[in-house]
């Protein structure tokens, strides 16, 4: 039997992996106007088959299922092209049918061909080559052959060309033979292996790059196409600088496509695969056949090096590259065993191919013109196909290609705009050689415009109206209207202003004034809001003081900011550490009649823009607390554009969290502007699902702004819909899911749901979104009088769908740091667009959408990665509570081990009864089905409850670590089915190893591709089916014997007939037994041959616990 070339292995194993499809067809159509000869076009392709044995080979199965080429006869190989008449406005639709033909390997030859007719001497011809049996340079000798057989069998001769001095067959067995034994160190696949296992050490398995998308676990093959065009006079300034630099165009192409990528955001590493025609002996040239092979070029972009420095980089890779081209990229994966997924590529995801072959059938008495096909699918997630034309005179005139992006990961103008991003490279490339790599600007005009002024384009004017001189505006208007409710008691708007103008004038009486700070340890309600706006109306800054947090961190705070003194009351006086300022209870008998007496109204202190309204402490990444101070201005900017924007008007509000943070002044301060009621439910109420949902019931709540995890908590008793407002909700302070984002939209119904985002720094918040179903969760477009700006490194805008960091700049920017002028110094930086403005940095990735709206990535300082992935925990997260008994799910990167971080998923079970032993196995074989295997969480712990910060945020520091050693997952653990048994003996097998744990990998411990043939075929041998797809989902023991079951076979009726005196091997049709052994069965049971029923042979457990009797 004639082996497979390593090329045609790796084609016939994604045969049997994907099915058939025309995902590797080398498709090629031709227009063909003048008198065609059919019976003759028929004859030149039955002479090209016999000439080229290839395209008359199968590649069927021996017994253990290996895979084999056999050779057909002319005439077993049923060749005939049919001739098919087809109207003109069908004829594009039967080409492309016919260009996708599927080729069943195993008994179909890999060769198609029609002719179809759609009018007088009018024909296309299509011809469709699988890959398996043609290359790209094949096109060549397939369309000369033709050519030349067809002007033979015109003249009623056959052709007489010379015999090939070799056929593919010889080339398969010769491959081999000349690449020796990988286990001989002085073979050349040896020593091309060892300089491949070092250029791709450490290579990137994934590149980041601007997908529309996540990944899915299974890629459909489907494809958008853009394409490249440069300029005949660019091509020529691209020719002198290769002629220069003594590197080919193909070098250039590599360092331009690299440079594209690393701006579009894939890193300083870059791995691009690239297609070599193989033929390394002449004699080959006029062969069709699988020769190309695939080398992996990478490109090392760090320290910024100049194009110059580049090409001389990609140069030396590519001739060290071409030096070692004889292992095939089947045997490198083999060998190297990446990470492998069913939705990429292994190695490399983008490909760059230079195609400089024409159609070059020429057919006497006939005109011929390409007809253009487009790729058949998309095998990579981007696929360059680039080819240079030439005029009549040799001139360069121009380069043209075709890029292929996955649609899987990319929308069509995704595609247009990384194609276009190649041309500006090119074009920089040619203008300037020493021009540095992290310099060039891949933005085109129109897309620079758009991020920088179209998006941005948020001026709005204002009233000039400070909030405190608005809250008073709506009091005149509204004086007897509820203003606040809390524990009970309703206040009206007319008595919360003069509650603050008592207040307001007792500060101004202990010296606050404009600049002061006064801090607000007060109970959440009526006292809290009323400090507020006494503080306010004294001129001064605010301090919200958390009683419930370390008094250490309490001290620090109120010493930090400065405060001149700190109100409270006498009860939350006892709990307030010493903070060395005075501290004031509002409801002490001294204050009270102070008050009492005190005017009630305004003190008619002016507020100026830039005055300090609040300050308020956030984490600081070395633990020391940082005070951000808010000012007037960005808080009255603010109040006057987002409530509208996410559909707050009047009406009743719910405000869940206290005032320690500004999460609740979305709903605060829009309540108190716009003459609203109120409603501040008690600490203990606001976790509690049936308290919140009877009071939203009760008092008819419209609006509520919540963090996304206590909203899902909420609703994990009696679901979402009880505990929403009626009119609409604002989600707000961590990123939400897609998944639970439209199951919050389902139970919303006619409710709007929006998307709220915006760090502390920048007054609030500063994007909105209305969310809708389906994909992604932006967190929106920027408010009025705030601009974005998503930069690289380099502070240059990025393009729409890249990762950059967000900044912010606009009305709504914080003064900076209380007393931090370093730090103000380091995060609010001169912006570079607008003159003598600033900018926020926020340390959030994001990226623009194709409609101008922000999505968040993360935090740029806590990416996680996972075996170089990087991965996004809230996707997991989405898929964990897509199962059905998870309600809600959590998932983090832990290092718990020093230099084994682990994914780990955290879960709450829908029903307290369904958190058993199972729950976890199931739950991670339930993510394991839907995501690829570096996003599976290494292991599942099972809560009660999320632990939940102050602040309504998960607690992350509270997510126990998981226990790994109890944990049912561990290599060691036995078989405890036949099932399990059988496949551990099956993956012992087939590995070499002596003995494999249900939890152990195929993969993970040497497996790859063509030993999970085998694999299959040992296992349906022993009555167990699986398909290769089954084994790369899931790839453990455990996993699979999940998904797999025994063959359905046909049981034999019983043989031993009643009253038997003998029994004999024929009446035992389900074991193997002499007579000898069969007499020795019968001899143990009493009775004798009459007794026996029937014998079964054991089962594989009970052969492993039987004994000898």
């Amino acid at each position: 039997m004639i082996p497979l070339s390593f090329a045609q292995r790796r084609l016939w194993f994604l045969w049997q992996l994907e099915g058939a499809s025309a995902i590797y067809n080398t498709a090629m159509a031709a227009r063909i106007t003048g008198r065609l000869d059919h019976k003759a076009l028929n004859a030149a392709f039955r002479d090209l088959i016999e000439r080229h044995e290839v395209l008359r080979t199968v590649f069927p199965e021996t017994a253990d299922g290996q895979p084999y080429q056999n050779v057909l006869p002319l005439a077993e190989a049923r060749f005939e092209l049919p001739a098919i008449e087809v109207a003109p406005e069908e004829l594009d639709a039967a080409v492309t049918g016919a260009s996708r033909h599927a080729f069943d390997l195993a008994t179909e030859i890999p060769l198609r061909a029609w002719l179809f007719s759609d009018g007088p001497d009018e024909q296309v011809l299509v011809v469709v080559v699988h890959h398996i049996a043609g290359d790209g340079w094949s096109i060549g000798p397939l369309t000369r052959d033709l050519s030349l057989a067809y002007a033979a069998r015109l003249e009623g001769r056959e052709p007489g060309w010379e015999p090939l001095p070799v056929q593919y067959t010889d080339y398969a067995v010769w491959q081999r033979e000349s690449l020796g034994d990988e286990t001989d160190p002085d073979s050349l696949l040896s020593q091309q292996v060892d300089y491949w296992r070092e250029a791709l050490a450490g290579l990137p398995e994934e590149l980041e790059l601007p997908v529309s998308r996540p990944r899915p676990a299974v890629a459909s093959h489907r494809g958008h196409q853009a394409e490249l065009e440069v300029s005949a006079e660019v091509h020529g300034r691209l020719l002198r600088l290769a002629r220069e630099r003594r590197a080919s165009m193909f070098v250039v192409l590599q360092a331009a496509m690299a440079v594209t990528l690393s701006r579009l955001g894939a890193g300083r590493d870059i791995p691009i695969g690239s297609a070599i025609a193989g033929r390394t002996d002449p004699i080959l040239n006029d062969l069709v056949g699988c020769f190309v092979n695939t080398l992996v070029i990478r490109t090392d972009l760090s320290d910024d090096p100049t194009f110059d420095e580049l090409l001389q980089r990609v140069r030396d890779v590519a001739l060290d590259g071409l030096e070692n081209q004889d292992v095939p990229f089947e045997k490198l994966v083999e060998v190297l065993a990446p990470a492998r997924s069913l939705g990429r590529q292994p190695l490399f995801q983008t490909v760059l191919t230079m195609q400089n072959t024409g159609l070059g059938m020429e057919l006497p008495g006939v005109r011929i013109e390409a007809w253009p096909l487009g790729r058949p699918g998309a095998k990579f997630d981007l696929d360059l196909m680039v080819g240079e034309s030439f005029d009549a005179q040799g001139a360069p005139a121009g380069i043209r290609g075709v890029l292929t992006a996955a649609a899987d990961l990319f929308d069509a103008d995704v595609a247009r705009l990384i194609a276009g991003s190649l041309a500006r490279v090119l074009t920089a490339m040619a203008d300037d050689p020493q021009a540095r790599v992290d310099a060039v600007d891949v933005l085109g005009a129109d897309e620079r415009r758009r991020v920088l002024s179209e998006w941005n384009d948020t001026a709005a004017a204002g009233s000039g109206l400070m909030v405190p001189q608005v809250f008073e505006a709506q009091v005149a208007r509204t004086p007897e209207a509820v203003a606040v409710v809390a524990d009970g008691v309703s206040v009206s708007y007319a008595e919360l202003d003069a509650r603050a103008n008592r207040l307001a004038h007792y500060l101004i009486s202990q010296g606050v004034g404009p600049e002061s700070v006064v801090g607000l340890a007060l109970p959440r309600g009526v006292e809290m809001i009323a400090g507020i706006l006494a503080v306010w109306k004294a001129g001064a800054g605010y301090l919200p003081v958390d009683v419930s947090q370390p008094a250490e961190r309490v001290a620090f705070t109120v010493k930090d900011s400065r405060a001149q003194l700190v109100l409270t009351t006498d009860e939350v006086l006892e709990d307030l550490p010493s903070v060395g300022v005075r501290l004031v209870a509002v409801d002490g008998t001294l204050t009270a009649m102070q008050l009492a007496g005190a005017a009630i109204t305004s003190p008619g202190v002016a507020v100026d823009p830039q005055a300090l309204a609040y300050v308020i402490y956030t984490s600081g990444s070395t633990g020391r607390p940082k005070g951000v101070a808010v000012t007037h201005g960005g808080l009255a900017n603010y109040v006057s554009s987002v409530p509208a924007r996410v559909g707050f008007e009047g009406g009743r509000y719910a405000l869940l969290q206290a005032q320690a943070t500004d999460l609740g002044n979305t709903v605060l301060f829009a309540s108190l502007v716009s003459g609203g009621e109120l409603h501040v439910l008690g600490e203990e109420a606001v976790t509690d699902p049936r308290l919140v949902a009877d009071y939203v019931a009760e008092h008819g709540i419209d609006f509520v702004k919540v963090v996304p995890s206590h909203l899902a908590a909420l609703g994990a008793v009696g679901g979402l819909e009880r505990v929403l407002p009626g009119r609409s909700v604002v989600l707000g302070g961590e990123a939400a899911s897609p998944g639970w984002v439209d199951e919050l939209l389902a139970a919303a119904g006619e409710r709007r749901v929006f998307n709220h985002y915006g760090p502390t720094e920048t007054t609030i918040g500063v994007a909105t979104t209305r969310l809708t179903p389906g994909g992604v969760v932006p967190v929106g477009s920027p408010v009025a009088n705030t601009r974005f700006y998503v930069l690289d490194e380099r502070l240059n805008p990025v393009p729409v769908g890249v990762a950059g960091e967000l900044y912010v700049a606009g009305a709504q920017l914080a003064r900076g740091y209380v007393r931090r002028p370093d730090l103000t110094a380091e995060r609010f930086v001169a912006c570079p667009f607008e003159q003598g403005a600033r900018m926020y940095r926020t340390g959030d990735r994001a990226r623009w959408t194709a409609d101008g709206e922000i999505v968040f990535l993360g935090r740029a300082d806590e990416q996680v990665k996972i075996r170089g992935f990087r991965i996004e925990p809230g996707e997991v997260a989405s898929v964990l509570t897509a199962h059905p008994l998870i309600a809600q799910a959590a998932v983090v990167a832990r290092e718990d081990v020093p230099g084994e971080r682990r994914l780990i998923g955290y879960v709450v079970a829908d029903d307290p009864e369904d958190a058993d032993d199972t729950l976890a196995g199931a739950v991670r074989t339930f993510v394991a089905a839907r995501l690829p295997e570096h996003m599976v969480p290494s292991a599942i712990v099972v809560l009660d409850a999320l632990p939940l910060a102050g602040n309504g945020k998960l607690d992350r520091k509270a997510l126990p670590a998981p226990d790994f050693a109890a944990a049912a997952g561990v290599s060691s653990r036995g078989p405890a089915t036949a099932q399990e048994e059988i496949l551990c003996e099956a993956f012992a097998e087939i590995l070499g190893l002596e003995s494999v744990g249900v939890d152990d990998d195929f993969f993970a411990l040497g497996g790859h591709s063509l030993l999970a043939v085998s694999l299959v075929e040992k296992l349906r041998v022993r009555g167990v089916s699986i398909s290769i797809r089954a084994l790369f989902e899931t790839p453990t023991v455990a996993s699979l014997a999940v998904v797999t079951g025994p063959e359905q076979v046909a049981v034999p009726a019983n043989a031993i007939p009643d009253g038997a005196t003998e029994i004999t091997p024929e009446m035992l049709p389900l074991v193997e037994l002499t007579e000898a052994e069969i007499e020795l069965v019968v001899a143990k049971v009493p009775g004798g041959p009459a007794n026996v029923a029937d014998v079964y042979p054991l089962a594989p457990l009970q052969e492993g616990s039987s004994t000898t009797t």
